[in-house]
This record gives structure tokens, C-alpha cells and sequence, in this order.
């Protein structure tokens, strides 16, 4: 498939794409054209690449997990470097931490909701922009 079937079936720009690509996490062929071919495993890699930056790893960081990732229908990933498990344990402990964080924010704002009567959770209403235009002055 050309990398505009790709950006569709995986909901990334083609410009994400070549970023990837430039990266190290994506190797496509090349047609005699020049016209990049992905295959099949380019649209779980892609979905794997989305998912790590997600979790707010780096493309670097993604880079060195990618060859350890398990192939399609098996459970445990390839063998990696003990740098890159180090690496990956530091990863696995900030996520931690920022889900603890966001645990937090979200606990507070339920006692907050919940501190307020039904119906009495106050709104900031949005100016209407045709109200927030100046008049024109008479003379």
C-alpha cells in the first residue's frame, strides 16, 4: 500500500509518516519509482508508535523499543539490551507517576462537584460575539 492508504487506515498524516520514517521506525520499500510500500505489519507498527507517544515516550526511546515489540500473534516481546530495560523501567515509573498526579486532579474535582448541590454547579456563560461588539457612536 502507498503512504496515503496508510494515513487513512491508521489516522496519521502522511507528513507523520515520513517523520516516522526519518526516525527509524518505519522502513518502507521503494518502488522503482521512488514511491514508498508499506505492507500489513507498517499499520501495527504505526498503531505501536502512536501508542508509546501517547505515553509520552520519545521517538528515540521508541526507536530502541520497536525491535522488541512481539511480532503479530505472539505474546512476549524479543530480546532487548539490559540499557534499554533500565531505560524502560524509568519510562514505566514516570507514567506511574503522572497517572498518580492525574488520579489526584480528577479526586478533586469529583470532591468539588460533589460539594455542590445538583443544579447549583456554576457556569461561566460565553459572550455572544455579536453582543460583545461595540455600538457604533452617534453623533
Amino acid at each position: 500500500m502507498r503512504i496515503g492508504e496508510l494515513a487513512r487506515r491508521t489516522g496519521v498524516s502522511t507528513r507523520a509518516l515520513r517523520y516516522y520514517e526519518e526516525q527509524g521506525l518505519l522502513s518502507p520499500e521503494r518502488r522503482p519509482s521512488g514511491y514508498r510500500e508499506y505492507g500489513e505489519h507498517d499499520v501495527r507498527t504505526v498503531h505501536g508508535i502512536r501508542t508509546l507517544l501517547a505515553a509520552g515516550l520519545s521517538s528515540t526511546v521508541i526507536a530502541g523499543i520497536l525491535p522488541g515489540l512481539p511480532a503479530p500473534g505472539e505474546r512476549r516481546p524479543g530480546p532487548t539490551c539490559p540499557e534499554l530495560l533500565a531505560g524502560l523501567a524509568a519510562e514505566d515509573a514516570r507514567i506511574a507517576g503522572t497517572i498518580r498526579e492525574l488520579e489526584s486532579a480528577r479526586g478533586l474535582l469529583g470532591d468539588i462537584m460533589a460539594a455542590a448541590a445538583p443544579g447549583e454547579l456554576i457556569t461561566t456563560p460565553r459572550p455572544d460575539a455579536r453582543s460583545a461588539r461595540k455600538a457604533p457612536r452617534r453623533s
